[in-house]
């Protein structure tokens, strides 16, 4: 037993006899202690403390109605209006040619019923292991379990429409900070079609769903540190690449399990625009990466890039079902154990990371140094795979078990 597990176990032991709302307390107080300790680089961990701090111990997120954020990037404005980027020039024209109106090309007059078994918003596949809810002491009925079925669509929706918030803003500062003309004519698509999916999730959550959960405090975290960054190319790297990258796998693959007609026609439009955004990102990036940057700027943005991967993947754990559910019957820290363990989310998390990793290897960010990290995380696997200037819409809209299986097999071996 490693020593980090036998000090797992004491600390269990010692909880056991606590209250669960103080024990829910004292492993929240952990979890935010952790997030920074885990971090490998120190630059990486400093720079986002103040975030953290924001985030984690404040609950920015969780208590205010809103939350003014100081940003300090610097705009280029080009007098030269050199149409120097073709590539650039053609995704623009692509963005243009396919913009869509959500009132009129979604029919809103679908009727949604989450509590419908012939037309799940998530499928049949339940993200919170019943089992492992039952052994910890919390038996549901059917019906229950259909509830919470809804309330967990309900809430992974509120967070997609939540990154969809800050990626109207990101995309807005992008295109101020970007140095090429046809870089801000594709940017200022890309605030429209940001400010488009913030409209119709906002809208399907409010009329069909009729719920809408806080956004997740790691969540918010990200958003924080990207949004108060001022360096344009890392503000590129954490939206286009990383956000924008894990939300078309998110997008992806639940656009293959939903079984509601709405839903699934609203996230085929919202991938065709975020595949874009992608390959935008890493236009601008790849050369400004291999060619501008010394290498130990581009070592920091190895590390950040990679720190931010694994903060999206084991962090996004469903607190806020936790807390709305189940506070009051188990600890957090059992919740976290059995969200880790979860097949559909262990499932769901590592398919996210089939349209990162590639664009990572693509903008030069995935060097010899950081393979092993990647490969002891179990991401390897999706080294090699078609970066977003080769995706095509077929490839978007597919569903790819196979890769998502070896990624968790190489993560059980680990473990």
């Amino acid at each position: 037993m490693s020593t980090s597990t036998t000090e797992t176990s004491k600390l269990d032991r010692m909880m056991r006899g606590l209250p669960i709302k103080m024990q829910n307390t004292i492993t929240r107080t952990l979890e935010n202690v952790s997030l920074i300790a885990e971090i490998r680089d120190p630059k990486v961990g400093a720079s986002m403390l103040p975030s953290a701090y924001r985030g984690l111990w404040q609950r920015k997120g969780k208590g205010d109605d809103s939350v003014p954020m100081k940003s300090g990037h610097a705009v280029h404005f080009d007098l030269n209006y050199g149409t120097d980027f073709p590539e650039m020039y053609d995704l623009y024209r692509r963005a243009v040619a396919n913009q869509w109106d959500g009132e009129w090309q979604l029919d809103w007059s679908t009727a949604v019923d989450p509590m419908n078994p012939t037309t799940p918003i998530l499928g049949h596949t339940p993200f919170v292991p019943y089992e492992g809810l039952e052994a910890a002491g919390v038996k549901l009925d059917a019906a229950e379990k259909q509830k919470l079925n809804y309330h967990f669509a309900a809430w992974m929706l509120s967070q997609f429409m939540h990154g969809e918030q800050g990626a109207l803003y990101a995309s807005a500062q992008c295109t101020e900070s970007v140095r090429w003309v046809d870089g801000k004519l594709y940017g200022a698509t890309q605030v429209m079609d940001e400010g488009r999916h913030l409209e119709v999730f906002l809208r399907y959550l409010e009329t069909k769903l009729e719920r809408v959960y806080k956004i997740n405090d790691n969540l918010f975290v990200i958003i924080d540190d990207l949004l108060t960054d001022s360096r344009w190319d890392v503000k590129f790297l954490g939206m286009q690449i990383m956000v924008e990258g894990l939300a078309l796998g998110a997008f992806s693959t639940m656009y293959n399990q939903t079984g509601e007609p709405l839903l699934k026609n609203l996230l085929r439009y919202v991938i065709q625009d975020e595949a874009r955004h992608v390959h935008y990102g890493v236009l601008a990036l790849r050369e400004h990466f291999t060619k501008h940057l010394s290498a130990a700027e581009r070592r920091e943005r190895e590390d950040w890039a990679f720190e931010v991967a694994m903060l999206m993947r084991n962090r996004f754990l469903a607190h806020e079902i936790h807390d709305e559910w189940f506070a009051h019957r188990i600890p957090r820290a059992t919740w976290n154990k059995l969200m880790g363990e979860s097949p559909a989310m262990t499932k769901f998390r590592s398919i996210m990371f089939q349209r990162l990793v590639p664009n990572l290897q693509y903008i030069g960010l995935l060097s010899p140094r950081m393979e092993s990290y990647y490969e002891k995380a179990g991401l390897m696997v999706y080294a090699g795979g078609k970066n977003a200037s080769q995706l095509s819409e077929q490839d978007l809209l597919r569903d790819n078990d196979t890769l998502a299986e070896q990624a968790i097999e190489t993560l059980r071996k680990a473990a």
